[in-house]
């Protein structure tokens, strides 16, 4: 097979990344817009005789899944924008294609089976209007889009529906941006959109000094141009509440968070521990510090250290340690972190994960040191995307 052929495929279970597998004379074929059982007319996109396996785009269906429905987004699509996955399906079902996804990494990765479930956030009926941070590329046109599915050709768009209402507003998408490589939409919980083109404001200002107002936890944060918060206006009490169920932080224990960000969870574990409590935030970036120390300057029992998470692991002298949230950046913790995080024995880890691969590589790399997976929690944070949020619970193996 070559690129542009079309072959009949039948469908199989789906994989991690947002398309399913088939089967070409032996070879794995990695399918998009398809769902598991159908039968299509696929077009290979990549790879040839001799690559190890193929990819490509189902472009006509034969034989539907019940699940399938037509995409509400015009741009969703075989050769359009790349930005979702899963448009064709029910969100119902594309819960289910992410708890299969997850329950097959833990079983290959960590050979652990267990069942998940992935929960919706409040008030997501039909999956689309959450997005509160989108980023553009700009084309040739001058146009606003998005790119094509592994590829840098940049897909106009008049409206993106997994978008916030507030990105419409703002009418980025209708404008010509001359001169323009990247536009990046940011909607706050309060107060006007931020819009950047290359990283700027329209004014000059530079995204590191401009910055949106979110809420979450009873609490007013400040996030400076695209440092990170949760994208979904739910997730970031949605999650912290997660971490506060499972973690179950008592008056007077003593916590770490790690990849501590705008210190979202740093503040929820303080108000639980009380004064007698203690919370250490270790954190990189530099911007995600200083409004740290904006966000938490009345909680004087948090101590914010900038450091990369494995090299303050290092140091001599860590703090005590009874309970730690870790939320590592897509890649995931890796094996150096758990080893010196075990070390310091708390009784409970919570970790939250954007990649259910890293994950459960990770949760490989704990057991070998002793610590266990009690509770799995998994939510839908990025609708009609393959992407979903994991929060897991780990207890030492003798507690």
């Amino acid at each position: 097979m070559q690129v542009g052929d079309q072959v009949e495929l039948d469908v199989g279970p789906v994989a991690h990344g947002g398309h399913c597998v088939a089967r070409l004379d032996g070879r794995v074929v990695f399918v998009r817009h398809a769902l598991p059982g159908e039968r299509v007319l696929a077009m290979i996109t990549e790879g040839g005789p001799d690559a190890r396996f193929l990819r490509a785009d189902a472009v006509e269906v034969l034989a539907p899944s019940p699940d399938r429905i037509a995409p509400p987004c015009p741009f969703a699509g075989p050769g359009r924008c790349g930005g979702c996955d899963w448009q064709h399906a029910t969100v119902d079902a594309q819960r289910g294609l992410k708890a299969a996804v997850i329950m097959e990494q833990l079983r290959r990765l960590a050979g652990i089976e267990r069942d998940v479930v992935v929960q919706p956030l409040p008030g997501d009926d039909d999956g689309l209007g959450w997005r509160t941070r989108l980023q553009l590329a700009v084309g040739p046109d001058s146009r606003a889009g998005l790119r094509r599915h592994r590829s840098h050709e940049v897909i106009p768009i008049d409206r993106c529906l997994i978008a916030h209402p507030a990105v419409e507003e703002t009418g980025v998408l209708h404008r010509r941006w001359r001169g323009r490589e990247s536009i990046e939409v940011i909607i706050g919980s309060e107060g006007p959109p931020l819009v950047l083109a290359d990283a700027q404001t329209e004014s000059g200002r530079t995204g590191r000094r401009a910055a949106v107002t979110e809420v979450a936890v009873g609490r007013r944060w400040r996030v400076s141009g695209s440092g990170f918060w949760q994208v979904h206006p739910a997730a970031a009490d949605v999650l912290a509440g997660a971490v506060l169920r499972l973690l179950d932080p008592q008056p007077g224990e003593h916590a770490v968070d790690l990849y501590s960000g705008v210190g979202l969870f740093s503040a929820a574990l303080a108000l639980e521990l009380g004064d007698s409590g203690s919370v250490v935030a270790v954190e990189a970036g530099i911007d995600a510090v200083g409004d740290a120390r904006r966000n938490l300057h009345d909680l004087p029992t948090v101590r914010l250290v900038q450091a990369q998470v494995e090299d303050w692991l290092r140091r001599p002298g860590l703090p005590r340690a009874d309970v730690v949230v870790l939320d590592p950046p897509r890649s995931g913790a890796r094996r150096p972190v758990v080893t010196r995080l075990a070390a310091m024995r708390p009784r409970a880890i919570a970790y939250v994960a954007c990649d259910p691969a890293a994950l459960a590589r990770d949760l490989a790399y704990f057991r070998d040191e002793g610590y266990e997976l009690a509770e799995l929690e998994a939510y839908d944070l990025f609708p009609m995307t393959h992407h979903v949020e994991c929060v897991a619970l780990l207890v030492g193996q003798s507690s």
